[in-house]
């Protein structure tokens, strides 16, 4: 609205002052009739119109880019006004003594610094505009940037938000600046959540059910950006996404690998959720203790597979079978690989710990009677311990 008035007000003074000039006495001196006037003062508000066109077909204005333009004219400027005194000495010696010649010799020299003060003007803008991102190294404290005070912006991915997890980042008030969701980012998961696959759909309309619950977190600043982006739109939303963050200085959040990757050889910081939940993972060393579940059999001879749970997978050897019980074990060495960290351990001798499925029988087999100790069934065997041992046949008086 404020657009409109101004640019109403700048046609109506431009009309007013060219009419104000164009008077009686203007009229005398140039010699011109009601129509020649009529027709400057139409030129002069067809140009002003045309002005206010350019700047609504230029839609997307960079201050950078404006500000170089000035400084690079009045650099122009200060190098013609020096080199002028080059001309004028000139003048001076090379100028002829009288006569009409001298008048166009001088005549000659003011064309030479107009051309000259053109020419420094074009090299200075045309210089500035091409190294404006460097320029802070050439003068300090100059730069052609937005200044972005306080925390930076952190911009989220369509996974991110489908996953949810930074709800749970979020309530632990870790996360500071703003949180800005594109607006094309938001048209994906509108169109997930539109797709025909059921799959697709449910998780489009997770994500958009996660977005509100953003939004409306007490201590969250979470936006919309509907600024225009320079990328085009069949450019996907991972060049967009990018363009973006570089264009709001800001950080990007995001669980796809591809997508962290180019961006960081761009230059935007990437927060990876999948590397934040890996870097939160407790640290075990050698000798300490761990319990944990065994529930498959491991690929060696008495080893069972189970995970903490951050879904660290632990191979207990002797789990074999100890499978769906809460056992200890001792952390003997640490495997980090591609697909994960990976802890070996050996089982700590003694029954499980707090579990109340252990002595339960296991998925699939019947709980045989105890032996009775006066059997003497020939051939009976004792019985034997969780380990496996047979117990003494020592008296224990001796």
């Amino acid at each position: 609205m404020i657009l409109y008035v101004l640019r109403g007000a700048f046609l109506i003074l431009v009309a007013a002052v060219i009419t104000l000039y164009a008077n009686s006495e203007f009229q005398q001196l140039a010699g011109l009739t009601f129509i020649g006037v009529s027709s400057i003062i139409a030129g002069v508000v067809a140009v002003a119109a045309g002005v206010i066109a350019l700047d609504v077909w230029i839609r997307e204005k960079r201050l950078s880019a404006i500000s170089g333009v000035f400084l690079g004219l009045l650099a122009g400027l200060l190098a013609a006004y020096a080199l002028s005194f080059v001309v004028d000495l000139i003048g001076v010696y090379g100028a002829p003594e009288s006569g009409p010649r001298r008048e166009a010799f001088f005549d000659l020299l003011q064309g030479l610094k107009v051309v000259i003060g053109l020419v420094t003007c074009y090299i200075a803008m045309s210089l500035v505009l091409q190294t404006k991102d460097d320029f802070r190294f050439v003068i300090p404290y100059v730069e052609f940037a937005k200044e972005i005070r306080g925390s930076r912006p952190t911009l989220l991915d369509t996974s991110v938000i489908v996953d949810g997890r930074v709800l749970d980042i979020a309530d632990t008030k870790v996360m500071q600046g703003a949180i800005v969701v594109p607006r094309f980012v938001l048209d994906e998961l509108q169109k997930i959540s539109d797709a025909s696959d059921k799959l697709k759909r449910a998780r489009g309309r997770r994500g958009l059910d996660r977005l509100q619950k953003l939004r409306d977190h007490p201590d969250l600043e979470v936006r919309i950006d509907d600024t225009p982006d320079r990328e085009a739109a069949d450019a996907g939303v991972d060049a967009r996404l990018i363009a973006a963050a570089r264009r709001m200085r800001g950080r990007l959040m995001t669980n796809d690998f591809n997508l962290a990757k180019v961006a960081k050889l761009r230059g935007v910081d990437v927060i990876n959720l999948n590397d934040l939940a890996r870097a939160l993972r407790p640290v075990l060393l050698p000798g300490e203790q761990v319990q944990v579940r065994p529930v498959k059999l491991g690929e060696g001879a008495g080893q069972g597979v189970g995970y903490l749970e951050d879904g660290t997978m632990v191979v207990v050897d002797g789990g074999r079978d100890r499978l769906h019980e809460l056992v200890e074990a001792t952390v003997t060495s640490a495997l980090q690989t591609s697909a994960g960290r990976m802890i070996f351990a050996t089982l700590h001798e003694g029954p499980g710990v707090g579990d109340s499925m252990a002595g339960l029988p296991r998925p699939g087999t019947k709980k045989k009677p105890p032996p009775d100790p006066g059997d003497s069934t020939p051939g009976a065997q004792p019985p034997r311990g969780r380990d496996g041992s047979r117990p003494s046949r020592r008296n224990p008086r001796r």
